[in-house]
């Protein structure tokens, strides 16, 4: 896989995931399962994604937010 997702795009990503894993968290914790499974699913993919620097929608539709960053890879 090639990276695709980098610099201030890849930091929104782990920010909002880390977010959307704590409201999935106090969603749970207040009986709200829908709500705590969507949030915590949608912030783990984000997570996952800052994690690989891979987006599989980046990929599809030919976005490289990295910039010079894998230029010379």
């Amino acid at each position: 896989m090639q990276r695709n997702v980098g610099g201030i795009d890849r930091t929104i990503r782990g920010v909002l995931g880390i977010w959307l894993v704590v409201v999935g968290v106090a969603a749970a914790l207040d009986d709200q399962r829908i709500k705590a499974v969507t949030a915590i699913v949608a912030g783990i993919g984000l997570l996952l994604n800052w994690g690989t620097q891979f987006c599989g929608c980046n990929a599809l539709f030919g976005i490289d937010t990295t910039g010079d960053e894998s230029a010379s890879e």
